[in-house]
């Protein structure tokens, strides 16, 4: 089951935006200082990637159960 995931240069910004946020999560905390921030930011980044993952999985399982469904009833080749 291999799964197509069209606009990879958006996956890449997306994940490099995360990871540019935790990072700066990390710095904050590692300083000592706005550890609340540090700490909503890690809770948000997370959250925005379980559900961005979670759609796509949603997104992928729909489709392929929209072309089991459209394909049915076809038959390929000539019958023998």
């Amino acid at each position: 089951m291999s799964m197509e995931l069209p606009g990879l240069r958006i996956w890449m910004v997306f994940y490099l935006l995360s990871f540019v946020v935790l990072l700066w999560a990390a710095f904050l905390s590692a300083q000592g200082v706005m550890l609340w921030v540090s700490l909503l930011l890690v809770i948000i980044v997370v959250g925005i990637n379980f559900v961005t993952v979670y759609n796509q999985v949603k997104l992928h399982a729909s489709r392929t159960e929209f072309q089991r469904k459209l394909t049915e009833g076809f038959e390929r080749g000539p019958k023998q």
